[in-house]
């Protein structure tokens, strides 16, 4: 890669954008890449990362707009002008401290640069936009109900019409808000290490401003955390980044110290060493992931965190693995999901999603939880757990479960801390929602095997 020290922050973004675009990049790892060989301020970074995750996020909203000022549709325009427009409209509509002659001033400056033959469109589109944005006539609530909600809050309108069936439209409008709002940031302590209080004392010192958990005891909120992977604390291993919603599924499983566990998806490691923590560092974990590079995140952070007890092996959970048949006291099962719950961290996901992608997923999710359940030895626990809403990836997989597999039979115990979060009755399953409980999206389910 050349050496992007002297890039100014719009082009790095648009280097980004057009990656994620044209190459299906990935937002959080193609910008890491790029800021890592970038030389600019952490005011320069936090812009530049602004303008990706707000381009990224609000992709069909701005695709609306901008094909209502030109008469050449978007998807027609080369990728460098197309991811141009979006990053300029994005400042005029988004960014209220940016003045719109310096939106349109720039955009055109890296068109000169990508294209020059565009640059007079370029400049045209953004600056009728500029005197028009208060005159923009949106979609009618009323009469296109889909369209409103996409075009507002930027979804795919396959998505808005599924939730809209499913929870009703203002249910619907609240999700996609709190799905296009940044998440607090959450810790877990590592008991381990440090116990709460003496963590909280030692981040204040350092001047982080810090919020109390909603339903984990362990959890904390940072409100300040910058680049908190570079504080001393963290390499330390006294605490690692974890939303509350992620942190619920090892409370369910409820490790006991010296179980047996098995995690058969447990890359990058934040639940399998939660896991762990909670069992004390005592006991055995085998966490599992398909890829070798992920496996070594796992022992990585385990490292960090001064964890003993995991084995991190390589191994494909649609395989069965026959040594661990029947051996195992707790069997954790997170499986690979649309990811709709935590949008709010990744919105790639609103455009990397089509709707055959989810029954597809589905197939995959029960071949792994049949898989798992036969590590799980009579009287144990199995966790099913997933990042997602949608029911054909949650509970229509516990029910093919459960209808094929009659030695396992769910289970209502939640700790007290889930109280207010399990739907109750015949289900007996837990679903988080970001607009309701301000947390991640997570559906987590808890059986036993009888026999």
């Amino acid at each position: 890669m050349r050496d992007l020290s002297k890039t100014r922050p719009r082009e790095l973004a648009l280097k980004a954008l057009y990656q994620i675009d044209v190459e299906k990049a990935y937002s959080n790892l193609i910008l890491q890449k790029l800021l890592r060989n970038f030389g600019g301020s952490e005011l320069d970074r936090a812009f530049i990362t602004e303008l990706v995750y707000g381009s990224v996020r609000w992709k069909y909203t701005l695709d609306w707009v901008i094909n209502r000022f030109t008469s050449k549709p978007l998807k027609k325009t080369d990728p460098w002008t197309r991811n141009i427009l979006r990053l300029g409209v994005y400042q005029l509509m988004f960014l209220n401290r940016v003045p719109s002659f310096a939106a349109c001033n720039e955009s055109v400056e890296l068109s000169k640069r990508y294209n020059k033959k565009a640059a007079g469109f370029v400049n045209g589109v953004l600056r009728n936009i500029a005197r028009h944005t208060d005159k923009i006539d949106y979609p009618s609530r009323e009469k296109t109900p889909v369209k409103h909600l996409a075009v507002k809050h930027s979804f795919q309108p396959w998505m808005i019409r599924r939730w809209i069936k499913r929870y009703g439209f203002a249910f619907t409008d609240e999700l996609c808000g709190a799905l296009n709002t940044r998440p607090d940031f959450c810790i877990r302590v590592n008991s381990l290490k440090i116990n709460k209080p003496a963590l909280k004392k030692l981040l204040i010192e350092q001047g982080y401003e810090l919020k109390e958990s909603l339903f984990i005891p362990e959890a904390l909120y940072i409100n300040n955390p910058g680049d908190i992977e570079k504080n001393e604390y963290y390499l330390k291993g006294y605490f690692q980044p974890q939303d509350e919603g992620s942190m619920l599924v090892a409370h369910v499983l409820n490790p006991k110290p010296g179980d047996v566990v098995v995690d058969v998806c447990s890359a990058p490691g934040g639940k399998t060493t939660h896991i762990a923590q909670l069992m004390n560092n005592k006991g055995t974990i085998i966490s599992r992931d398909i890829h070798p590079h992920k496996i070594k995140l796992v022992e990585n952070i385990c490292r960090r965190m001064g964890i003993t007890i995991v084995k991190a092996e390589v191994f494909d959970g649609l395989k069965t693995d026959e040594r661990l048949v029947s051996r195992a006291d707790r069997v954790l099962v997170d499986v690979p999901c649309s990811g709709f719950g935590i949008i709010n961290r990744k919105p790639d996901i609103k455009w990397k999603k089509a709707p055959d992608d989810i029954q597809q997923l589905s197939g995959i999710q029960f071949k792994l939880l049949e898989n798992a359940s036969k590590y799980v030895k009579p009287g144990g626990i199995l966790v099913y757990s997933t990042c997602t809403l949608e029911p054909e990836e949650n509970q229509d997989v516990i029910a093919s479960f459960l209808e094929q597999y009659s030695n396992f039979e769910l289970l209502i115990d939640y700790p007290v801390c889930m109280k207010d979060l399990r739907v109750v009755g015949e289900k007996g399953f837990i679903q988080t929602y970001p607009n309701k409980h301000r947390i991640d999206g997570f559906f987590i389910s808890k059986m036993v095997r009888r026999v």
